[in-house]
């Protein structure tokens, strides 16, 4: 017995292939696309993040400093005006612990009556400021006001005014 293979299909218009073939027109370029517009939208959003984080720590430095300049500044407003009582509750409680408001209005009225000063920025790391101190005999200094942030509160206090 012979056997009889099928004859192969024929060639030419109509015949279907067994399986479509992927395209290969333009895939190149969306990928490419696709790749583009995805590292665009990542370049944006880390870009938008770093903008914001640089935002927020000049605010926070801003306020830190302004902070700072009002307290110092009050605390200074009552030694110069004789508010010795005020200026002795404008201090942290390290320093009411250590000294009494006697033993602090007779250390402060002892001092060089305070003309005029201005406040520098807060140095974050020692939480200090710088002050520029213009002296009733017209001398002048340069003192640090050191601070401590009340854990209550959240408000900086000073601690102690030093040459």
């Amino acid at each position: 017995m012979t056997t009889v293979a099928a004859p192969p299909p024929p060639r030419g218009p109509g015949v279907v292939p067994p399986f479509p073939a992927p395209p290969v027109e333009g895939r190149g370029r969306r990928v490419g696309l696709g790749l583009g517009l995805g590292a665009g939208v990542l370049v944006l959003v880390l870009g938008g993040g770093l903008a914001a984080a640089i935002g927020l720590v000049a605010v926070a430095t801003d306020a830190l400093n302004e902070q700072a300049d009002v307290v110092v500044s009050d605390y200074l407003d009552a030694v110069r005006d004789h508010r010795y009582g005020d200026a002795y509750d404008m201090l942290c409680q390290k320093t009411k612990d250590s000294q009494t408001e006697a033993e602090f209005t007779s250390e402060v009225s002892d001092d060089e009556p305070i003309a005029s000063y201005d406040v520098g920025d807060l140095e974050t790391i020692k939480l200090s400021a710088p002050v520029n101190v213009t002296y009733a005999d017209g001398s002048t200094a340069r003192l640090e006001a050191y601070l401590q942030q009340n854990r209550r509160t959240g408000r900086f206090e000073v601690c102690s005014i030093e040459e």
